[in-house]
């Protein structure tokens, strides 16, 4: 008797909104095997405990820049003079019951999170996963990674302790070197002169309900409703194609193999606060203007900005009686802004290069497009760098070198570093290129030499298997743009002449150029030794 009530209650909502048709169309959708498709889950599981942790955290940080001093559990700091949100940070590690392991929780979370959403973002851009019609999913996980970013850095300066404080001042100093309107962005922010009695109220309202929101409204966009919307990637393979996808249907394979998963994310961000300690403000004290801790560093995934400002040289200019300092503008604004700008553009420029306007469901391997991997790899390059020069008084102090030669070092390698990566990583995907023609061409090694009748030694090729050969010929050449030639008289048509036409034709080039094609010959026995040309 009790189903016949649920049955008309689930009748009745179908009959107004409907979700029936969408449902039943959402548990037969197909989710490929491939482990680095979860990436993006790792993100999304790292994101719920930070939601969670964040919540009971509020429930006992204050939010206040007031003078109180210090009567807790911790030994040490009992009668320091310090603010209300270090005090309470104070509470919530020793006082609180699971306080430090949720705090402990919500600041690993927070880096499993970065760490997965850069691993997510490379493996897209390595495959080619941002392409049509997934663009507007690229730009959205640029963004998206620019506000956890930016997020993660107003949440490590709440406490107020001297390392976060100090992270603050960079803040303030990077927005005073905006020129016009960096004294006003600096008076909104801080309430006044710095550190002033404002900033801690309202990092944290940023902090919990401006960016937690914008995150809450594009990670569903992001995740479900565009993945959703549109077909999984795949790696090619037999059988696979832009309309076929190999792999388990949502319900109940995937969701089963996805709810262990997240057990085991969240397993892992357990272990890791539980054992290694993260940010003890409790050792570094209150924030104080004039103090400042020896080694400091920022959490990782802001220590390329710091080792950009380090590296950047004092370089001013002084007009109509007005300093612009381009060693803070050009480290910490202009080098963050056309790294995220060409993140976000990069798929529609490598379309236009291209010129491939088409659908892509399956995934390119980063052989596959040499230049686009090169690209990635000099990104990598770049980035390492910088973070590790954000550590040059660490490194010049752990191995007894000057700290001018580390500094040297790195403005040479932040230059030079990102052209060889591209270079090497480049022609390493064409030597692989090669290789798979030959595959394909003779066949597999199997190590095993013959002799003939005829005295001759060879090694037995193995032809490759189905599954094999679709693998290597799932590769797509490039697209090249058609020649626009000269007409009888030598003359280039109006088209060719245009800057951004010779532009687009050497970006092209750089694409198609060198790219080995796949051969349409069927397998050959290769020779162990290749007989000797006759002399001439």
């Amino acid at each position: 008797m009790a189903a016949r009530p649920l049955s008309e209650v689930a009748r009745g909502i179908d009959e107004r909104l409907g979700p029936a048709g969408f449902l039943k169309k959402a548990l037969r959708k197909v989710f490929p095997d491939h482990w680095s498709f979860l990436l993006g889950e790792v993100a999304m599981y790292s994101f719920v405990i930070i939601v969670l942790t964040g919540i009971f955290l509020t429930l006992f940080f204050k939010p206040s820049m007031s003078d109180v001093v210090y009567k807790g559990s911790y030994v040490p700091l009992r009668g320091v003079r310090m603010s209300e949100a270090y005090e309470s940070t104070l509470r919530i590690s020793f006082d609180v019951r699971g306080g430090l392991l949720v705090r402990q929780l919500h600041h690993w979370g927070t880096i499993v999170f970065l760490s997965a959403i850069i691993a997510h973002m490379l493996r897209n851009f390595f495959t080619g996963a941002f392409r049509k019609p997934r663009e507007l999913n690229w730009v959205i996980g640029v963004i998206l990674f620019l506000l956890v970013m930016l997020n993660g850095l107003f949440g490590y300066s709440l406490p107020d302790d001297l390392l976060s404080g100090t992270g603050i001042r960079i803040l303030e100093g990077v927005l005073l070197a905006i020129p016009i309107v960096g004294s006003y962005l600096t008076m909104f922010l801080f309430g006044g002169t710095f550190p002033g009695d404002a900033i801690i109220p309202r990092l944290f309202t940023i902090h919990v309900l401006l960016i937690p929101l914008i995150l809450l409204a594009l990670i569903p966009l992001h995740a479900v409703v565009l993945t959703w919307r549109q077909t999984h990637t795949q790696f090619p393979g037999k059988g696979r194609t832009d309309r076929v996808v190999e792999g388990k249907v949502f319900w109940p394979s995937f969701v089963i193999k996805t709810l262990a998963f997240q057990m085991w994310v969240f397993a892992v961000i357990a272990f890791l606060s539980v054992a290694f300690q993260v940010n003890p403000i409790w050792l570094f004290g209150p924030y104080n203007p004039g103090h400042i801790s020896a080694g400091s560093q920022p959490d990782w995934y802001m220590g390329w900005l710091e080792g950009s400002l380090r590296l950047m040289p004092s370089w001013e200019i002084n007009a109509f009686g007005h300093t612009i300092p381009m060693n803070v503008l050009i480290p910490a604004l202009a080098i963050p802004g056309l790294l995220f700008t060409f993140l976000a553009v990069y798929p529609f420029l490598e379309r236009w290069a291209i010129g491939d306007y088409q659908v892509h469901h399956l995934l390119d391997r980063p052989r596959d497009v040499p230049t686009r991997t090169g690209i990635g790899m000099a990104g990598v390059t770049f980035y390492g760098l910088l973070w590790s020069a954000g550590a040059n008084d660490i490194i010049a102090k752990t191995f007894n070198i000057p700290l001018f030669g580390t500094t040297w070092f790195f403005r040479i390698a932040v230059i030079v570093g990102p052209i060889l990566a591209f270079m090497i990583s480049r022609r390493i995907a064409l030597g692989l290129q090669r290789r798979e023609r030959e595959t394909l061409e003779h066949g597999v090694e199997t190590g095993r030499i013959i002799r003939r009748p005829s005295g001759e030694y060879e090694e037995a090729d193995r032809p490759l298997d189905a599954d094999e050969e679709a693998v290597l010929r799932g590769r797509r050449l490039p697209h090249r743009l058609p020649e626009l030639r000269p007409d009888s008289a030598g003359v280039e048509p109006k088209e060719a002449r245009r800057p951004t036409a010779r532009l687009r034709r050497r970006l092209n080039r750089l694409y198609a150029d060198d790219v080995v094609p796949l051969p349409n010959g069927e397998h050959r026995e290769r020779p162990a030794i290749e007989p000797k040309k006759p002399a001439h």
